[in-house]
């Protein structure tokens, strides 16, 4: 199994569709087995489930992410723990320890922001937040 997060300086990276980092970690019997930090290379919203099908990711933990974001990864088939924060390397420990809460609420919320619509079905103004 492979759980990837949204990741920024050890954190969870709060705006899914801004990534510019996933840390993948490798799970074989309920331990972590490898972990690398790869660079989405400026991919942002739907291009990101197509990266995380590419690193074969079974599971994404994330921040904030739309509803189009949302689609995606349940097309692709990839497993969504959403709404988290803090440490990147604790959110995975407390998913192996069947600990890890899964926000189903944690859409993009805009307040007074500009929105854009950025092609995905996803339209985000300023930043997402949980």
């Amino acid at each position: 199994m492979k759980i990837a997060v949204t990741y920024e300086n050890g954190n969870i990276f709060q705006h899914f569709g801004h990534t510019e980092k996933f840390k993948v970690y490798d799970i074989a019997d309920g331990k972590i087995v490898n972990e690398q930090i790869v660079d989405t290379n400026g991919q942002g919203h739907g291009a990101l489930a197509g990266f995380l099908q590419n690193v074969k990711a079974d599971m994404l933990i994330c921040g904030g992410i739309g509803g189009g974001a949302q689609m995606a990864m349940a097309e692709a088939g990839i497993k969504l723990f959403a709404g988290n924060q803090g440490s990147a390397d604790d959110a995975v420990k407390k998913y192996l320890a069947g600990e890890l809460v899964q926000i189903t609420n944690a859409t993009c919320d805009h307040h007074d922001h500009e929105h854009h619509d950025h092609g995905e079905g996803h339209s985000c103004g300023g930043h997402c937040h949980n």
